[in-house]
C-alpha cells in the first residue's frame, strides 16, 4: 500500500497556491507603483487610487454593474428557487423533459450563443412594439436568464436533502402548502439561497459576453470598460481597482468565517 509523501504533497500544494496567488499579489503590489508602467517598479505611491476615484467613466461603469448585478441576482434567486423546488418536489410531470432541458440550456449552451439569441429576440420585439432599447433592462434580462440555471441547480440539490418531516407535520396541523413553503422550507434552505444569490451576483458582475451583446450607448458595464482599456494597454488604475475588489472580497470572507464560527460555538 502506497503511503502519501508529505513533502511531495506540500510541494504540489505550494506550487498550486503560487500559481494561483502570485499574479494576484503582483497586481496588488504594482497598484502602489509610482510609475505609469505596470511592469517597472519606481517607488511607492497612492496616486493611482486617487486617479481611480477621479475617473468618472470607471466609477459610473462600476455603479452600473453593481446595480445590474444586485437586480439580476435577486430576480435569478426568486425564479431559480421556484424552478429548483419544482424539480426537487413535483416529480415527473407532462413536459418534464422539456422543462428540464430549457432550464439547463444556459449551463451547456455557449454564452455567445445565448447572447446572440437574446439580442435577436430584443431586436424582433423592438421592431414590433418599439421597446426595449438596449440598456439596463436588456442586460438585466440576459444576466437573470443565465444565472437562473445555476440557482435552480443549487436549490434543487438542497431541497432534495431536506427532511420532509417538518413540512409534513405543518401540513398535518392545517398549514397550506404555500404557508409551509414560506414558513418552513425557505428558512431551512436560507444558506443555499444566500449562496445562490452571491453566485448570481458574481456571475453578473463578471460577465463580458452577454453584456457586450445587450448593452447600448451610455450603458457600459465595468467588465466592458476594463476590457476596452486593457486592449489598449495595461493601466495602473485597473490595478488599483482590482486591488480594491480583492480587499472587499477578503473582508467579506473574513466576516463570513467569523459569523460562521460564532454560530457554531453558540450552537
Amino acid at each position: 500500500m502506497l503511503r502519501p509523501n508529505p513533502v511531495l504533497r506540500g510541494l504540489v500544494l505550494g506550487l498550486g497556491f503560487l500559481f494561483l496567488y502570485v499574479p494576484i499579489l503582483s497586481l496588488v503590489v504594482f497598484s502602489f507603483n509610482d510609475s505609469p508602467l505596470v511592469t517597472a517598479w519606481s517607488g511607492f505611491s497612492f496616486k493611482w487610487y486617487a486617479s481611480l476615484f477621479r475617473d468618472d467613466a470607471l466609477l459610473s461603469a462600476a455603479w452600473l454593474s453593481f446595480r445590474i448585478a444586485a437586480l439580476s441576482a435577486t430576480a435569478a434567486t426568486i425564479v431559480g428557487t421556484w424552478a429548483g423546488y419544482v424539480l426537487a418536489r413535483m416529480g415527473r410531470f407532462r413536459g418534464f423533459s422539456l422543462y428540464l432541458g430549457m432550464l439547463s440550456a444556459p449551463l451547456v449552451i455557449p454564452e455567445v450563443v445565448v447572447g446572440i439569441s437574446l439580442l435577436l429576440m430584443f431586436v424582433e420585439v423592438r421592431s414590433l412594439i418599439g421597446w426595449p432599447d438596449n440598456g439596463v433592462f436588456t442586460i438585466w434580462i440576459g444576466h437573470t436568464t443565465f444565472a437562473m440555471a445555476f440557482v435552480a441547480v443549487i436549490i434543487q440539490s438542497r431541497v432534495r436533502d431536506l427532511d420532509r418531516s417538518l413540512e409534513e407535520a405543518a401540513l398535518d396541523l392545517g398549514a397550506t402548502p404555500l404557508k409551509v413553503f414560506f414558513m418552513i422550507t425557505l428558512p431551512l434552505i436560507a444558506p443555499a439561497l444566500a449562496s445562490a444569490w452571491l453566485l448570481s451576483f458574481t456571475l453578473s458582475l463578471d460577465d463580458v459576453i452577454l453584456s457586450s451583446f445587450l448593452s447600448g450607448p451610455g450603458y457600459t458595464t465595468l467588465p466592458l470598460e476594463v476590457f476596452s482599456r486593457v486592449r489598449l494597454g495595461l493601466k495602473p488604475e485597473v490595478n488599483a481597482l482590482a486591488a480594491l475588489f480583492i480587499l472587499a472580497v477578503g473582508i467579506c470572507v473574513v466576516v463570513a468565517n467569523r459569523l460562521q464560527r460564532r454560530k457554531e460555538h453558540s450552537s
